[in-house]
């Protein structure tokens, strides 16, 4: 039973930064494609960040180009989120997700097959 649990999330200062991570666990997901994606109150899923199968190739939306960083990690924690310069429109519970089936990234959330169960991100003003 392939797993995965989202860790880092918690409540900050506009400005301030946080580091999300994913953890793993039943399988190998260190050289999947994985992404980020948010959802806040009232909102859809939307993406963040997606990186591939060797860490070499990166997307981001534009709401969070030059704030955000995605990096691969290792098998127990297969990729990371850095969060800088974060603002209210920041606040959503925080998904990561893999591609088991490809070595290519993608900005779809249909296109990942496992997801975490979120960890929340709140921004203060």
């Amino acid at each position: 039973q392939a797993q995965l649990v989202e860790s880092g999330g918690g409540l900050v200062q506009a400005g301030g930064s946080l580091r999300l991570s994913c953890a793993a666990s039943g399988r190998t997901f260190s050289r999947y494609p994985m992404g980020w994606f948010r959802q806040a109150p009232g909102k859809e899923r939307e993406f963040v960040a997606a990186i591939n199968w060797s860490g070499d190739i990166t997307y981001y939306a534009d709401s969070v180009k030059g704030r955000f960083s995605i990096s691969r990690g290792n098998a127990k924690n297969p990729v990371h989120l850095q969060m800088n310069s974060l603002k209210p429109e920041d606040t959503a519970v925080y998904y990561c997700a893999a591609r088991t089936f490809t070595t290519r990234a993608a900005t779809a959330p249909d296109e990942y097959d496992y997801w975490g169960q979120g960890t929340r991100v709140t921004v203060s003003s």
